[in-house]
């Protein structure tokens, strides 16, 4: 037994970088597969994304027998209003995200999922009162240089980038208060979009606006859509159970890296040196909050132990 017991451990841990990567990755990779919408509006594409990740979602559910909390959660209706809100909030920037690959700003949604770490340590501060380390004060105020050397410069707010990343850091903020795990918490999130994206589909077929069944590729993709939301989701939940919250957070900027070079090889997005300079502010001060987050694990360690 003792000679197999320590390779169950790091299989484990294999999983879960296996499972991050995969989930990183095909986060990465969303703007290749948005941009294959040809005449689509974002916000159709953001109808049917809800509607198709709720319908894919409940079929995922019954398979893994994950109900119980979900019935939970949908019996304490007062309990629901921050869900709501959670809701509300990944569907802005579902659609704006959408919009940046649209419209090719693939370069700003890049930057504003760099900043969303710092954003969590600002909210963090701001509504939670939690302390910030030193080095995640300087992180902080390297976001907020980067953004102000932009609007001097440029005379204009990267306002994709902004608006990106306080609404995935507020949908944090608000998620981190409902009990539901990721699966379950993305399917009542939906559920409760649901019955607003359905009316507002009607509307757009009402008024033949809408590109459903127009061809077999638009309609494939607008179904596929839900599932390309849901399964990088899962493969995120196998590694948070399997990995740390540091490794997740290193493989974490795998994401907005992997947006960046699409943005540049694939779409050919211009970056000026104004906004080269806002990457390498971001970027630094991503490397000090990533520092200052390693150098806290052995005395959060101790402070379990002692707390035990």
């Amino acid at each position: 037994m003792s000679s197999t017991s320590p390779s169950v451990p790091h299989q484990e841990t294999g999983k879960g970088v296996a499972f991050g990567l995969a989930a990183y990755v095909a986060w990465g990779c969303f703007p290749l597969f948005f941009a294959l919408f040809q005449g689509v509006p974002a916000f159709e594409i953001l109808l049917h994304r809800v509607i198709w990740s709720c319908l894919f979602l409940v079929g995922l559910v019954t398979l893994l027998g994950r109900w119980a909390p979900i019935r939970r959660a949908l019996a304490e209706p007062r309990r629901l209003g921050r869900v709501l809100g959670c809701a509300l909030l990944i569907a802005l920037n579902w659609g704006l995200y959408i919009y940046s690959v649209e419209t090719r700003h693939v370069l700003q949604a890049s930057l504003g999922y760099f900043m969303t770490p710092l954003v969590n340590v600002g909210l963090g501060m701001l509504v939670l009162r939690e302390r910030m380390a030193r080095l995640q004060g300087v992180a902080v105020g390297l976001a907020a240089l980067a953004i102000v050397i932009q609007l001097v410069m440029l005379g204009e707010l990267p306002w994709i980038s902004l608006a990106l990343a306080f609404s995935f850091g507020t949908y944090g903020l608000l998620r981190k208060q409902v009990p539901l795990d990721g699966l379950s918490g993305l399917f009542v999130e939906t559920l409760l979009l649901l019955p607003l994206a359905l009316m507002a589909l009607g509307w757009l077929t009402q008024a033949e606006l809408s590109h459903f069944l127009d061809d077999g590729r638009t309609t494939t993709l607008l179904v596929a859509s839900g599932v390309i939301t849901a399964l990088p989701l899962l493969a995120f939940a196998g590694a948070a159970r399997r990995l740390r919250l540091a490794t997740l957070g290193f493989l974490m900027y795998l994401n907005p890296t992997i947006q960046f070079l699409i943005a540049l090889l694939v779409f050919h997005e211009p970056l000026a040196p104004v906004e080269l300079t806002t990457f390498v502010l971001i970027w630094t001060g991503l490397a000090l909050y990533s520092w200052s987050a390693w150098q806290s694990r052995p005395r959060e360690a101790k402070a379990a132990v002692s707390s035990r």
